[in-house]
Parts: structure tokens; sequence; C-alpha cells
């Protein structure tokens, strides 16, 4: 209690830290659960079924299938940069959640006032694209650090990808950047408050629709996700860059996939969704129940799932939740706690559309062809997002003069 007493900033970071872990581990967990739900849904079957009810503990199969495997090293391979791939990969896709700002609102925990976010930093953004930037290291070295012909050539071909989107990703967002003026993740969020003829919020989704379109896709191509997955390269390079990892380093690739899938989709958020600003008008009071009456009609329906639908211990797992839904529900009716989560419910629901529209891409398209990959990124996107900054550019000196 002493140390808490006398450190209580640092303490309180610890304990931000540790929940957000916790909350970042569970979604990447359930994120696979939630995407084979729903590519099974659009390819008409079911989908993870009988490892809990609804498949719900399928995660922790395969988490516990992934920790107790085999852990095979190539006796070729440089160890060290072998092991070090996957945890720099996952560290640095953990890294940048850190700087997003979840909400508006602020707590007071042990007698500090602290926001809805790990740190606020006047140059955010500019923070999140560099370390997303290192982020092609971990490709590159578990590729070249197997010494094997295929993983060096899906190493490449991944690590080329990677840069080649990364620059269409980083221009399709200077647009938002100058109608803001600011780097800061917070500020990018307020420069959208208030709306357009009393009724349309002025996300920068509307003016920067081009630039929505082509950070998107380049974001698709940036995390290696279908049309745009070259590095699995199962068809011609086994496995691509991870063909030689195997157990919880294999594991650790794909969390950090899915880590990167939900930091882009937040930077979406933040940058063209209005971040936490609710689409409904702030002069109607019914949004403020929304949260809680959506826990309580979802906590509803587990019961009567539970009661009427499942045997065994299916009832007892979704007992469980829907005990933990209800509570959560009328915690979100409390008067004082209404303000504080409308912030984090609206961020939080765009994010997850944003990973459903994922998921959808996903279940719809075809693979490109690695020239089709190349050519549409600096033949079509890059110049469109320099059109798109050409013309944002111009209208903001002509709005300032």
């Amino acid at each position: 209690m002493e140390f808490v007493a006398q450190h209580p900033i640092l303490v309180v970071s610890i304990v931000k830290i540790v929940v957000l872990l916790f909350v970042l581990m569970t979604a990447l967990a359930y994120l696979t659960w939630f995407e084979r739900k729903v590519v099974a849904r659009i390819q008409s079957r079911l989908g993870p079924l009988y490892v809990g009810a609804h498949g719900l503990l399928q995660p922790l199969a395969d988490g516990l299938k992934f920790l107790f495997k085999e852990d095979l090293t190539p006796p070729a391979s440089d160890k060290f940069v072998y092991i070090l791939a996957p945890f720099l990969a996952l560290s640095l896709a953990l890294t940048t959640l850190a700087l997003i700002p979840f909400g508006p609102a602020t707590l007071t925990i042990l007698g500090q006032s602290t926001n809805l976010g790990i740190t606020n930093s006047s140059i955010g953004l500019l923070f999140v694209f560099a370390i997303t930037s290192v982020g092609v290291y971990g490709v590159a070295l578990a590729g070249w650090s197997s010494n094997s012909k295929y993983p060096l050539l899906g190493g490449l071909r991944a690590s080329a990808q990677m840069v080649s989107y990364e620059v269409s990703l980083t221009l399709s967002v200077v647009g938002v950047v100058l109608l803001a003026g600011t780097l800061n993740l917070n500020d990018l969020i307020y420069a959208q408050s208030g709306r357009w003829f009393h009724y349309i919020p002025r996300w920068n989704v509307i003016p920067q629709i081009v630039g929505f379109i082509c950070y998107f896709i380049s974001a698709i191509a940036e995390t290696n996700r279908v049309p745009f997955d070259l590095p699995e390269a199962e068809t011609e390079l086994v496995a691509g860059f991870h063909t030689e990892y195997s157990s919880f380093k294999f594991a650790m690739f794909f969390m950090a996939e899915y880590a990167n899938m939900i930091t882009v989709s937040c930077l979406a958020t933040i940058l063209f969704l209005g971040g936490w600003l609710s689409p409904l008008s702030s002069a109607w009071r019914w949004p403020l129940y929304l949260p809680g009456a959506l826990l309580l009609i979802g906590g509803v329906a587990l019961v009567y799932d539970t009661v009427i639908l499942q045997r065994g211990i299916a009832r007892i797992q979704l007992a469980v939740i829907s005990s933990i839904a209800l509570a959560l529900g009328a915690i979100c009716l409390i008067p004082s706690v209404m303000p504080i989560v409308q912030g984090p419910f609206w961020f939080l629901l765009k994010v997850v559309f944003l990973l459903f529209f994922y998921v959808w891409t996903r279940g719809t398209l075809p693979r490109f062809r690695y020239d089709q990959l190349m050519d549409f990124g600096w033949k079509f996107l890059l110049p469109v997002a320099l059109a798109n900054l050409v013309v944002t550019s111009f209208v903001v000196l002509v709005l300032n003069r």
C-alpha cells in the first residue's frame, strides 16, 4: 500500500495496461470464433458448434492445442532471430493499441484522474504509423531466419507487399490531418464534432470518402487479408514466411494478424467515422439507454437459449454468460454510469462493424495474383491517394485564405 500511495500514476498506468491486455487477448481469441461463424453463415454451414455452447469454447481449445503442440526449430536456422520474429510481430501489433482513445470520459482511480486509454500523445498518429511500419521486420526476419527457400521467398514477397501498401495507407490519411490540423488522436475525433444541416454528422468519411476507400483497401493489404493474402501462399510456397513455425510461435503470428486488424479498424474509426462520437443527436436522451437496453435484450435472449435450447454443460456456460450480460446491462442503466459508457459503446460498435466487413470480404472475394496485387497498389491506389491529397490541400488552402 505504501508503494501505491507513493506512485499512484505508475500504479494506475499498470492497471490500465493489464485491463487492456486482458480485454485485447480475449478479443483476439474470439475474433477467430467470430470470423469462422460469419464465414460459415455466408457459406451456408454451421461453423464451430460442439466445443461449448455454440462453439464458444473453441478459441480456448485452439489455444491449448497451440500451447501443447510439439515445438520444432529447424536445426540450420538462426535460432535467436527465429524466436525473436514472432515476438516482434505480436509485441508491435499490441503496442499500437496503447495509443487508442476509447472514449472521452475520465475516470478517478486511486485519486488520479485518467482517460480511457493508456496514453495521450500529441503526435499519436505519427507514433502509430512509426510502430506499424516496423512490423514488416517480423515477417522479413521470420522468412530469413528459417534458412529455408520457401519461407525466404514468402518473406520477401510479404515484405514487398506490406511496404508497397504502407505508402498508400499513409498518404490516404494525410487529408484528414490537413483538415484537422493535428496529429493527436483525441483532437482528430473532436474535430469531427457537430453536424451538417443539423442532421448529418461531420465525420471525415464524407469529405474524405476517397481517402477512406484508399485507407481501407490499403489496410486489408497491409494486414495480409483476403483478397490480398498472398503471404499465406499455401498454393505455391507451402505456407509462406511462417512455413517452418509450429506450436505457439505460429500462434503468435496468427494473433499479430488479428491484432493488426483491430488496430487499423480503430484508426479508421478515429480518422473517418468520428471515433466515440454518436451518430445520433445529442438533444435526444433515449440513446443514453441504448447500451444497457441492448445488453439486457441480449441477456434475455441468452436466458431463453439457456432454458429452452441448451442441454448439459452448455446450459451452465450460457447461464454464466447471460448473468454477466444482464448484470452489465443493469450497471449501464445507472444514471451516473450512462454518460461514461456512451463513448466506448459507439467506438466499439464502429470497430465491430469494420471487422465484420473484413470477414465479409474474406467470404466473398477471390485472391489476386501477385502481379495484380503490385500493379493495383502502385499504378492505381497510390495515384488515387496522391490525387486525393492534392485536392484536399488545395481546398484547405482556399478555405483558410
